[in-house]
């Protein structure tokens, strides 16, 4: 796929907070590596690379562990990021559940903590409730305040990235613009970084997932809703609007249903749990034969999102329709998204797809064989997400380590 060629960095004086982070983000991305290896893959002179990792080292943030040979030359010292040097919070706010985690600077999850949503969605009962997630797993994983970067917080989108505010988000109409960002950041007493929680679960795939050391891929979140999320170029994409990467808003059908966006036959409207127990409700009162007929017969309210999706695993043949169905309309938009910004990777992943996500993979790889314009140049491969239906709190959680550590054009062409 991408390898392991990182953003180049450069030698002007004026830019180096950027190259801080260009070295930073090869050590955590190699695995262990070498100033020599680092300098080489960057275009940074080598006395660039050694001051910049002798000060990390200083700060804590890298170690030296041991020596390997290398061809012709002496031993090189490896280096490895320090995951103990601080600790991240992340925070995934959904309609139906709220969960929390404590990450080490690897993104790797310390303890992890979730209680449902609270009924009534008043903003101030959410934020203190999320307030009290916090508390709780900073407390069982024994991490002081002073330890920890900040909280990333993933929200349904849309999000005004200025102001820090969730506006009209989908089954959350009346919260027109709460300045989510702040009232969490008060009510923890910490920094607070704010965004779409698909983005922020490919931001986690990006830094302790599939998309490690990938130049570009498109993720595709199936929660409550469908959301997506762009990494370009080694860099996140967000768009003019910082809102870029709906992919559940890509029209599917002409006739389709009409989406609360504005458009019609949108994927999401298609494919969220809602609409496949109904689609199956409806093939069940058609008198189609299933698994679930008996339920059905007895309380159709049984036969839920996650009992479709076990019916399906389990090779019924009712639910393998609606599933089948739901798996084929979600290929054709990774093949647009394939076809129009030519991804090397496709990943998969959220609590929507859990118990069939062989079914989804199956039709996008076989859609991307069939359909994709340059298949004959390239494959293009499909994951299913390592960090399954912790992706967004995780995503959250390494929203903080990639605005602290990753290199950002935006922040190099402001500067």
């Amino acid at each position: 796929m991408g390898g392991w060629v990182r953003q180049v960095g450069t030698n002007l004086p004026k830019v180096g907070q950027y190259n801080r982070a260009v070295v930073l983000d090869q050590i955590q991305l190699a695995d262990g590596t070498s100033r020599v290896e680092i300098a080489e893959l960057t275009g940074l002179t080598p006395q660039t690379v050694s001051g910049i990792v002798r000060r990390l080292i200083d700060e804590g943030i890298v170690r030296e562990d041991g020596a390997r040979s290398s061809s012709g030359g002496k031993p090189r010292t490896v280096l490895r990021i320090n995951a103990d040097a601080g600790r991240a919070v992340g925070l995934h706010f959904d309609p139906v559940e709220l969960a929390s985690v404590v990450v080490d600077l690897l993104g790797r999850p310390l303890v992890a903590a979730r209680r449902p949503t609270p009924s009534g969605m008043n903003p101030a009962e959410v934020t203190a409730a999320m307030a009290g997630l916090v508390d709780e797993v900073l407390a069982e994983a024994g991490v002081g305040r002073d330890q920890v970067l900040g909280v990333g917080l993933a929200a349904p989108g849309p999000i005004d990235q200025a102001l820090g505010e969730v506006i009209s988000p989908p089954q959350l109409s009346d919260w027109t613009r709460v300045p989510l960002k702040q009232m969490v950041a008060d009510a923890t007493g910490l920094p607070v970084t704010l965004d779409n929680d698909a983005t922020a679960a490919a931001i986690g795939e990006r830094w302790a997932g599939a998309g490690r050391g990938v130049a570009n891929f498109a993720y595709f979140f199936l929660g409550t809703g469908v959301g997506g999320g762009l990494v370009l170029g080694h860099q996140v994409h967000r768009g003019g609007s910082m809102n870029a990467a709906e992919f559940g808003h890509t029209s599917v059908t002409e006739s389709g249903p009409r989406c609360y966006c504005g458009n019609r036959g949108c994927l999401e409207s298609l494919i969220n749990p809602a609409a496949l127990v109904a689609d199956a409700h409806r093939l069940l009162s058609a008198g189609g034969e299933s698994a679930l007929t008996k339920a059905f017969r007895r309380a159709p309210s049984t036969v839920d999102h996650a009992a479709l999706c076990r019916a399906a695993a389990a090779g019924d043949a009712l639910a393998v329709e609606v599933i089948g169905r739901a798996a084929e309309y979600l290929a054709t938009v990774a093949v647009n998204v394939v076809n129009i910004v030519d991804v090397e990777l496709i990943i998969l992943g959220g609590h929507g797809i859990r118990h069939v996500e062989p079914y989804f993979r199956e039709a996008v790889v076989r859609a991307l064989g069939e359909r994709a314009i340059a298949r004959r140049i390239r494959q293009v491969d499909v994951a299913l997400s390592p960090l399954g239906d912790d992706a967004a709190v995780v995503g959250g959680a390494t929203l903080v380590l990639h605005s602290t550590f990753s290199p950002q054009v935006s922040s190099l062409l402001a500067g």
